[in-house]
């Protein structure tokens, strides 16, 4: 039986009217089932370029099908992440037009991508959290267990739970919207100066903060019942309001913001080990499987499995609505077994050395490149000489994790490393925590583990690094004393692990600094493509593609001139006046997605005058500045076009 699962929203990547925002519709995706076992795994985001898109997951779809050389008319069942009642409460939001089948919506771009359709008896919706339940359930390896959902909100709640014995599944607890744990995370992220999607970053100020500062003020936020019950009271969240004002975006952080951080992070945690500490012991489960936008807050869950209350605990990888897709596959498909997942490299190959190679030569101005024989050693040679490099192997990953073949590599001993990748690559804040990935074999000679049982190689726990390794893991170990931990196994990922290997050779330290490869504005990389843009607009060392070591050369203005020059789909270009006092009226220009306005980039009208002559077409810069028919300042525009193409706002490519 072959099914494909989708997860995202109706729209088309160039469209705005269908959107009925992020919150209901985001982490688009696509995964095809065969007899139960994942053959591909892609988010739409890694294709389209746009991060946790709430568009139709067209791309992912087609990639899906196409690298099992298959066609929409071989698929059994489509499973929706949602269930169909949901659509006919949202369609009235949805703007100008409607199907009063959302069957319709899916068929509407299979048709706009594929030039298919399929037979609407084949389409089948399946309940949000039983989505995120199924995946996390039957990718554990449990026969039993208890299994947990706990996100904003999915259809008419905000989580499950569940006892689970075979096939045979008890609701115990449908947790109302209206004490959504996702959603208060959310609350106070955005009183922190953050937003949606951000809500890790608070994860990782918390530790700077003293949870005891404001602990009265939070047990105010909310109630805990005997029976593992939870009332959420967001009326009160106001009461921030008398400690400080609001975080302004980019509002340097104060010990009051790193206090509440401290105090949010505190109460999730109580309130997630009430839920589980109650109902394990109502249960008698001794596994847990949890899923759900809350399941990636990995200190959370390094309490839990620091709480032995489990004998072994499964986070699913892709706990966000990406992973719905996996779940509501899942759900309609047979045979409907647990298998313990062992990796999540389901997405899109890079290739032979043969394709890899032809995309390089095309950048050859711009690149050099050279083929290793031995490229473990050589990597890891540079790393232990303070390299940083992109590293792009095999399949992509599916879920929020680069897990070494999609990944920014380096030492994870010098405490600068942090500083060194935040200014080359991520222009983050610098309190974020990096990862550790580690030879499987070593685990327990660097770091505390829990008795209880888990697989730690997808980054889903936050774990203590023994208090002697510290000091000499500056680059991965957080401020408490933490680290979230990938372990690297032999037999998943070889090719990440004779890496490793050499660089334990080299330094006896069996560890590197991992974390995904993209820039601030940009999902991980999925393409050769996507790497090598990404390291022209960033200062990393070094880029290593399969086999290929690739440096930059030094560019001359006329070889940039040479570079052609096109504008995204989802991307608009926008002026409109602006009043600087009340006698005086400016005209700003900008270039902004149509998905979300907070990504706009302000240009100078030289700029949006060239920029607005290109319309769908792909012209080479020279030629852009040549056919202007006015003076051209070349350097202001310049800055424009490089500050877009770093934000991913245009394409530029030989």
């Amino acid at each position: 039986m072959l099914v494909l699962g989708l997860s995202g929203g109706p729209s088309l990547v160039f469209e705005s009217k269908l959107d009925v925002g992020t919150v209901m519709f985001h982490d688009a995706a696509a995964v095809l089932l065969k007899d139960g076992e994942v053959l591909s795994a892609i988010e739409e985001e890694r294709r389209s370029r746009i991060k946790h898109t709430n568009k139709a997951p067209v791309h992912a779809v087609k990639d899906c099908l196409e690298n099992n050389g298959l066609h929409l008319s071989d698929i059994d069942k489509i499973a929706i992440y949602f269930e169909h009642s949901t659509y006919d409460i949202m369609k009235y939001d949805l703007q100008e037009e409607y199907f009063d089948d959302y069957r319709d919506y899916i068929n509407r771009y299979l048709q706009f991508q594929l030039n298919e359709t399929i037979d609407k008896d084949k389409i089948f919706f399946v309940s949000h959290h039983l989505a995120h339940a199924e995946s996390a359930y039957r990718m554990s390896g449990f026969e039993d267990a208890l299994v947990v959902t706990l996100d904003g909100a999915g259809d008419d709640s905000a989580g499950v739970v569940l006892s689970r014995k075979g096939e045979k599944s008890e609701l115990l607890y449908k947790i109302p919207i209206a004490d959504s744990l996702g959603f208060f995370y959310l609350d106070v992220t955005k009183f922190l100066g953050y937003d949606l999607f951000d809500e890790y970053k608070v994860m990782g100020l918390a530790p700077y903060g003293n949870a005891a500062k404001y602990r009265r003020m939070f047990k105010k936020f909310y109630t805990l019942f005997p029976d593992g019950k939870f009332t959420l009271k967001h009326n009160h969240i106001p009461l921030l309001h008398t400690i400080t004002k609001p975080r302004q975006k980019n509002e340097i952080f104060s010990q009051v913001h790193k206090d509440i951080a401290a105090a949010l992070q505190e109460t999730l945690e109580t309130i997630v080990l009430h839920i589980l500490s109650c109902y394990q012991k109502t249960t008698g489960q001794k596994n847990l499987c949890f899923a759900g936008g809350v399941a990636h807050n990995c200190s959370s869950n390094g309490k839990i499995v620091y709480s032995n209350m489990f004998d072994s605990v499964f986070v699913q990888p892709a706990s966000h609505d990406a992973g719905c897709a996996l779940g509501a596959a899942l759900y309609v498909s047979e045979p409907k077994k647990s298998v313990a997942l062992k990796h999540v490299y389901w997405g899109l190959d890079i290739g032979a050395d043969k394709k890899i190679e032809k995309e390089l030569e095309c950048w050859s101005p711009y690149i050099s490149y050279k083929y290793m024989n031995d490229k473990s050693k050589k990597v890891a040679s540079l790393l232990s000489s303070g390299g940083i490099i992109g590293w792009v192997q095999g399949c992509s990953e599916f879920g929020p994790r680069a897990l070494g073949n999609r990944s920014i590599l380096a030492d994870p001993r010098p405490t600068e490393n942090k500083d060194i990748i935040n200014l080359m690559v991520k222009k983050r804040e610098a309190y974020r925590p990096f990862a550790p990935a580690i030879m499987l074999e070593y685990i327990n000679e660097f770091f505390d583990c829990p008795k209880t049982k888990s697989n730690y190689s997808f980054m889903n726990y936050v774990i203590n690094v023994k208090e002697e390794k510290r000091i000499g893991l500056g680059a991965i170990t957080h401020i408490d004393g933490t680290a979230r931990l990938q372990t690297v196994n032999k037999e998943t990922n070889l090719v990440f692990w004779n890496l490793l290997n050499e660089f334990y050779k080299n330094t006896g330290v069996p560890i590197l600094l991992n974390t995904s490869f993209n820039n601030f504005a940009e999902p991980i990389v999925d393409s050769v493509l996507d790497a090598i843009v990404c390291f022209l607009t960033t200062s990393l060392h070094y880029l290593v593609i399969g086999n290929y070591l690739i440096t930059r050369n030094d560019i001359s203005m006329n070889q940039l001139e040479e570079l052609r020059i096109s504008i995204p789909t989802h991307v608009e270009l926008a002026q409109f006046c602006k009043y600087t006092s009340y006698n005086d009226v400016r005209t700003e220009y900008l270039v902004r997605p149509n998905y979300n306005y907070s990504y706009t980039q302000k240009i100078s009208q030289e700029t949006s005058l060239l920029l607005n002559t290109i319309g769908n077409k792909e012209i080479k810069l020279k030629d852009l500045f040549e056919q202007s028919d006015h003076t051209i300042n070349q350097a202001v525009v310049w800055e424009d076009i490089k500050k877009l193409w770093e934000r991913r706002l245009v394409i530029l490519r030989p």
